[in-house]
């Protein structure tokens, strides 16, 4: 007889089981993820391998591209600095005496040459200082004349023993004693003399002057502090720059050799030109603080464009390669093949070719080796070329791929440095 089933309880789900599905869940996801991002790197390597149109391949699309054809001429080895116009000469015009100042005789700004009237102080107190000093002299030698003939007198008498020797020494000390007044009473009155020609302030050179530092009217002495005018030498003119003391040899052998080195002011930005000179010398020392030079170059002005303590640089040139192969800086590339332009061929294709350069100035640069006269490379245009590639000349750009480029001897145009820095565009191989 069956017994009865006593304390049956259903079984109950518990959480291993409901923990399956989720799981399953779980992988179903992460593997699709997973196929997501394989299915996508094998995408992204397939577009990177696949060729792209214009880099590379005679089959792609031509580029687009600027041409120059490499031309012949001089450059130049430049040194360029910052400088400062410096005036050859600078007077603070002072009164050397103490008096009324009766006029003022010039104009503020104007120019005026060396001589000329600049302002007039009252003479009328040196006149008469002049004449009393004359009148001291007359005196003095009548008295000097009288003392003379006294002296001859008691020469004779002594001759015949009727004066004493004593009274004849006395007549030549007393002659000799006027004789020294007189001699002071003739520097008075050149002293007097000269204090009236003070009265006259004249300019003692060729310039410029300032603004007017005293009125008429006003009581002037030789202690004032501002003086009376600044008169400032501006034709010629000097600038004073430093250099490198790496560059001194090389300056101080072509100034020894006779050579007259060039020098171009140039403005703020370093591409206007402002004027031409040429170097005058150098300093005697150099800066141990810095490891430059000071060097003077000088300056014409006949247009009166630099002024003192006016900021310019300056581009002194060294040497001058002349008649040598030069192409624009635009065309050089460096990469894999080290220095290297991009050649065009006739088959309006290009190919590398590797070039050895030589100074760089401006943003003309010398070739030694691997370009001839005449030969057409790229000046634009060559960041996707590859050797090989197909391109086209630009349509507004035909004209210039008949003219060879020429370096621009003038000096404007160029880009130049306006930082200070003492670079050296020249002399370094690249």
């Amino acid at each position: 007889m069956n017994q009865p089933i006593k304390n049956f309880q259903a079984p109950s789900i518990g959480p291993a089981q409901t923990a399956k599905p989720r799981s399953r869940r779980r992988f179903v996801l992460t593997s699709l993820l997973i196929l997501l991002v394989v299915a996508g790197i094998v995408w992204w390597t397939k577009q990177g391998t696949a060729p792209q149109q214009g880099n590379n391949g005679r089959n792609s699309a031509p580029m687009s591209i600027v041409p120059e054809v490499v031309g012949k001429g001089d450059i130049g080895i430049n040194i360029n600095a910052l400088g400062t116009v410096t005036s050859l000469a600078t007077v603070t015009i002072r009164s050397q005496i103490s008096g009324y100042m009766m006029k003022i005789d010039f104009t503020e700004g104007n120019d005026v040459k060396k001589g000329d009237l600049l302002a007039q102080i009252d003479p009328r107190p040196f006149e008469a200082a002049l004449a009393q000093a004359k009148g001291q002299l007359a005196r003095d030698e009548a008295m000097l004349k009288g003392a003379e003939v006294d002296l001859a007198r008691y020469q004779g008498l002594a001759a015949q023993n009727a004066v004493p020797h004593q009274t004849l020494d006395t007549q030549v000390a007393l002659v000799a004693q006027d004789q020294g007044t007189v001699e002071a009473d003739k520097a008075s009155v050149k002293s007097a003399e000269v204090n009236l020609a003070y009265c006259r302030i004249v300019s003692p050179l060729d310039g410029r002057v300032g603004l007017r530092q005293v009125d008429q009217g006003n009581y002037v002495t030789p202690g004032d502090t501002n003086g009376i005018v600044v008169i400032t030498q501006l034709q010629p003119i000097s600038v004073l720059f430093t250099v490198p003391e790496d560059n001194l040899q090389a300056i101080a052998k072509r100034l020894q050799s006779g050579a007259v080195l060039p020098a171009t002011a140039l403005d703020r930005t370093g591409i206007s030109k402002i004027a031409d000179g040429s170097l005058q010398t150098f300093d005697s020392q150099i800066d141990p603080t810095t490891g430059t030079i000071k060097l003077r170059a000088q300056f014409p002005n006949e247009d009166r464009l630099l002024y003192p303590n006016q900021f310019v640089n300056i581009r002194l040139l060294l040497d001058t390669h002349k008649d040598v192969t030069t192409m624009s800086t635009a065309g050089i590339q460096r990469g894999a093949p080290g220095t290297f332009v991009y050649l065009i061929n006739a088959d309006s294709t290009v190919s590398v070719r590797v070039v050895k350069l030589g100074i760089t100035d401006g943003d003309r640069v010398e070739v030694l080796s691997g370009l001839a006269p005449g030969d057409r490379v790229v000046i634009d245009g060559a960041d996707k070329l590859r050797d090989g590639a197909k391109i086209v000349v630009r349509s507004d750009d035909l004209a210039q791929t008949n003219t060879p480029a020429q370096p621009d001897k003038s000096g404007d145009g160029k880009k130049r440095r306006s930082d200070g820095g003492q670079k050296q565009d020249g002399g370094q191989k690249q």
